[in-house]
């Protein structure tokens, strides 16, 4: 490779999406873009709005972040379609710590948590947030989502409390002891925004719940004139006019004591930003830079608190939004930052008739759907180590910390990896019989059919290793067939090495393709059936060794050539 070559790409992987994707911009993609920024900023309305009060903070100060983050993380990121702006994630933290410490306070965490981003970001750190087990994050995300709910229960029934707990079983026993102070209204207004949610998603996908909630809700506000509390009635409405730069006052004397929160916050915000890359790289065919993606994130939330606004990651249901609106480059995303701050300066007015258990109800549906709840029922099939690593997490979650979560997770995440790894090493004597039983399994005398290609993971398949298997599907229409995937020197497997074969799995089945396991050893053979993936690949499809793999890739190729023959 010449040198300047080289440099170019030494120079690509440090490039922002949007400067990579600008070089073939053309208009079509231009006007794709417009379409969906607009369609996804006008979700990000009301969501922005819902997390800022959530956190305890002014619905403003939610759209400020959703403008200048999500300009900066599109602008600056690494990924192609992502959104960026506030999310649920953040609430219980935010909620915490402006509580504990203020405004200022959240403003100066903020800005440490971006300066973590950006560090991890530059040492090439963006991979390691792998090292998360998957029991871990579904532990976090279960729990988030059931405090993020309970925050919504006061303004969902319109119950008149003057000041809810923080504490999550304080807050419970305070809702139910005020639930005689139920509002009709209120009530009627958040159960019908949540029907609305559920009929808009069943219609189509493409169809935008929250706007449509949104206007049927402050409608009906106008219209009918109900007793119901609003933007305006609790906040005074939202000002008009662009955001203010305004540098937060810095106090020295909270340093340490924000430290744990912004290390919560910066690892809140990279899982979250990164777990939302990968699903835009799915539904995209793309692929994300995780550290350009890191630093873009970073530096969004050192900018956020200069304008009033809070933490910011990427949001996986703005993404996803953004992409089935057609977006084609970063430029959707600067262009829902720029929806948003129109009406900002265009129709801050209409905003004040919103009413709160509208919000309320989209939050809810909003917590809903980032619990990750299907996935309890495939984790209670696995390991004890992995239900109760799973377990923990959740109730530290719910009714500790967030921060004492993460910390605890991170150190079980640390001790699970050891004892797994320990557990793969292995003494024992080579006889005659041990020999003889692994002539099935050996690759060098055995022929692979044009039809069939054989890939291997070669070593403890656990968390942090999981990206590895990526490389089965990089050129996954250049495959055959049946793809074979040997198995015989993998030593350990876990919840999240399971979760990979899983992805892979329905790739390669969405592009008709079939994937047949082999040579599971006792450990990860036993994990496999415990999960049922017979269920993903088909009973037929877990072989013992290479050579019936082989037996295997040649009756479905001969299925296969028989329903192409029927089919002419």
């Amino acid at each position: 490779m010449e040198p300047a070559t080289s440099a170019a790409l030494l120079d690509d992987r440090w490039l922002p999406k949007s400067i990579l994707c600008l070089r073939h911009y053309n208009r079509h993609k231009f006007l794709h873009d417009l379409l969906a920024g607009v369609t996804v900023g006008l979700v990000a309305l009301p969501l922005a709005m819902a997390f800022a009060i959530a956190s305890g903070l002014t619905p403003q100060a939610g759209i400020y972040c959703a403008v200048v983050t999500g300009f900066l993380i599109s602008a600056l990121g690494g990924s192609k379609t992502q959104i960026g702006g506030p999310t649920g994630a953040f609430v219980v933290v935010v909620a915490g710590i402006v509580a504990a410490h203020g405004v200022d306070g959240l403003f100066m965490c903020t800005v440490m948590a971006g300066v973590l981003l950006i560090i991890m970001g530059v040492t090439g750190m963006g991979s390691a947030v792998k090292f998360i087990p998957r029991p871990i994050v579904i532990g976090f995300t279960n729990g988030i989502a059931i405090l993020i709910a309970s925050t919504q229960i006061k303004d969902f029934f319109g119950l008149q409390i003057d000041k809810v707990p923080g504490v999550f079983w304080l807050r419970m026993e305070t809702l139910a002891s005020h639930l005689r102070t139920l509002n009709y209204d209120a009530t009627t207004l958040a159960v019908a925004t949540v029907v609305i949610l559920i009929v808009c998603r069943m219609i189509s996908s493409r169809v935008p719940g929250p706007i449509v909630a949104l206007l049927v809700g402050t409608g009906a506000v106008i219209i009918f004139k109900l007793p119901v509390e609003t933007i305006g009635t609790r906040f005074g409405g939202i000002p008009s006019g662009l955001p203010h730069l305004v540098i937060p006052k810095f106090r020295s004397d909270l340093i340490h004591s924000l430290l744990g929160p912004a290390v919560t916050v910066a690892m809140l915000g990279a899982i979250e930003s990164l777990m939302s890359a990968v699903v835009s790289d799915r539904m995209s065919n793309d692929r994300h830079n995780p550290n350009v993606e890191l630093v873009g994130q970073g530096i969004a939330n050192i900018a956020s608190p200069l304008f009033g606004g809070l933490p910011a990651t990427g949001a996986i249901a703005r993404t996803a939004t953004n992409i089935r609106a057609g977006a084609q480059s970063p430029v959707a995303g600067i262009i829902h930052s720029a929806t948003l701050l129109c009406i900002l300066l265009f129709a801050s007015k209409l905003v004040s008739f919103v009413p709160m258990s509208v919000l309320a109800g989209i939050l809810l549906v909003v917590a809903y759907n980032m619990g990750e709840w299907r996935e309890i029922p495939q984790l209670l099939k696995l390991t004890k180590t992995d239900i109760s690593v799973w377990l923990v997490t959740f109730t530290l979650t719910v009714f500790a910390d967030l921060t004492v979560a993460v910390e605890a997770g991170m150190t079980l995440a640390a001790l699970l990896f050891i004892s797994r790894v320990a557990a793969t090493t292995t003494v024992s004597q080579v006889t005659d019989d041990y020999i003889e039983d692994g002539r099935v399994h050996i690759l060098q005398d055995k022929d692979i059919p044009y039809y069939a290609t054989i890939f291997r993971i070669h070593g403890p398949f656990l968390f942090g290793a999981t990206d590895k298997i990526s490389v089965v599907t990089e050129k996954i229409h250049r495959l055959p067939p049946v793809v074979i995937l040997r198995l015989r020197n993998m030593t350990a497997l876990d919840a999240t090495g399971l979760f990979a074969l899983e992805e892979i799995a329905k790739q390669l089945h969405s592009t008709g393709r079939t994937l047949i396991l082999c040579g599971a050893r006792e450990q990860p053979a036993k994990l496999i059936h415990q999960a049922e993936f017979e269920a993903v690949v088909g009973a037929a499809n877990i072989c013992e060794n290479v050579q019936h793999a082989l037996r295997r890739a040649e009756e479905v190729f001969e299925k296969l050539e028989a329903k192409a023959a029927a089919a002419k």
